[in-house]
């Protein structure tokens, strides 16, 4: 294993450990950012987003700029026709 990696582990079970309610926040915060981005791409079948959100994890960044910025919802196809 590299050591530099081994160390930033290390630093980051130690920063868990002292702030237990500032992780918790993080990952509440995290979950919620996830699960919605994943359900707003769902909805827009939107696979390759879906896989992406799933896949990476941004600390809600991602998800945030696909639900505001790239996941505009797109009208049903009959809609864009012109039908009901």
């Amino acid at each position: 294993m590299n050591s530099n990696l081994a160390i930033g582990l290390i630093r980051l079970i130690d920063f868990i450990r002292a702030n237990p309610l500032l992780s918790a926040v993080f990952l509440v915060w995290s979950f919620y950012w996830k699960g919605r981005a994943l359900w707003k791409a769902a909805k827009n079948n939107s696979l390759a987003w879906f896989v992406v959100l799933l896949v990476v994890n941004t600390v809600g960044i991602l998800e945030i700029l696909y639900i505001y910025v790239f996941g505009k919802s797109q009208k049903p196809a009959a809609a864009r026709r012109g039908k009901k």
